[in-house]
């Protein structure tokens, strides 16, 4: 069972990652891309309908981690403690700007949130970054760990742009728009570090797996669960995919 948590914890990170490094990197762009306020209102109501769905990949991954590396947990935890607190807040600054935005049409409160939209949005990219290099090396050298959080991202702003280049045809100009094809290998670069970063620690992670029984009972309890879970992301890349025009309106 050892090696079926380590494969499903891997899908679940890496996952998360080319799913909600997209987010992420729009949200990094907001400030930067569009000219005016419509076009800011395209750019979050292109990922609108995705933001939930892949924030259920966080949760899901953080519950593995819980359970199946618990030692890992505690460690990462102790260890990343100012790194996961500035993390928490870019979560909070990220989705607070994402729902209050267009509660008001003033220009300096859209502004102020748009803001906050791409600090939070930093502060996530930048600390995974950071966080999985501390997983990977304990923080051994700030000067490498800071150079990780500017990898992702980097990775991540990529995959933002090449997320708009391909729900927005047209938005972007310059014949930026992007194809299936390539919005899937912006993605693969997106989890890569997470891959990697898993892929180097297997040994260890193998080696500190909670007991057989808990994953046994940890199977019974959430396996059966994880087609609903595709189910359910299919589903909203269909009804939401390319030149849809269902957006929803919490945003």
């Amino acid at each position: 069972m050892q090696a079926v948590w380590f494969i499903l914890f891997a899908v679940l990170l890496g996952g998360y990652f080319a799913l909600e490094g997209f987010d992420l990197g729009v949200g990094l762009l907001l400030p930067f891309l569009g000219e005016t306020k419509a076009d800011k209102d395209r750019m979050i109501a292109s990922i609108a309908p995705f933001v939930l769905a892949n924030e259920v990949w966080l949760v899901a991954t953080a519950g593995a981690l819980f359970g199946v590396y618990p030692m890992l947990e505690g460690k990462v935890l102790f260890g990343l403690y100012p790194v996961v607190v500035g993390m928490l807040v870019g979560w909070i600054l990220r989705d607070a700007g994402l729902w209050f935005r267009r509660r008001i049409d003033g220009p300096g409160w859209q502004r102020f949130w748009t803001w906050m939209i791409a600090l939070g949005s930093l502060g996530l990219a930048f600390g995974w970054g950071v966080a999985l290099y501390g997983v990977a090396t304990g923080l051994a050298a700030w000067p490498v760990a800071l150079m990780s959080g500017l990898v992702t991202t980097g990775l991540f702003a990529f995959h933002g742009w090449t997320f708009l280049g391909w729900r927005l045809p047209g938005f972007l100009g310059l014949g930026a728009d992007r194809s299936r094809k390539a919005l899937l290998v912006s993605a693969v670069l997106a989890a890569a570090p997470a891959l990697v970063v898993l892929a180097a620690a297997a040994p260890y992670l193998m080696g500190h797996s909670a007991p057989a029984a808990t994953l046994n009972v940890l199977s019974v309890m959430v396996l059966p669960f994880a087609p609903i879970v595709l189910i359910a992301q299919v589903w909203v890349w269909r009804t939401f995919g390319r030149g849809a025009v269902r957006t929803p309106s919490f945003f």
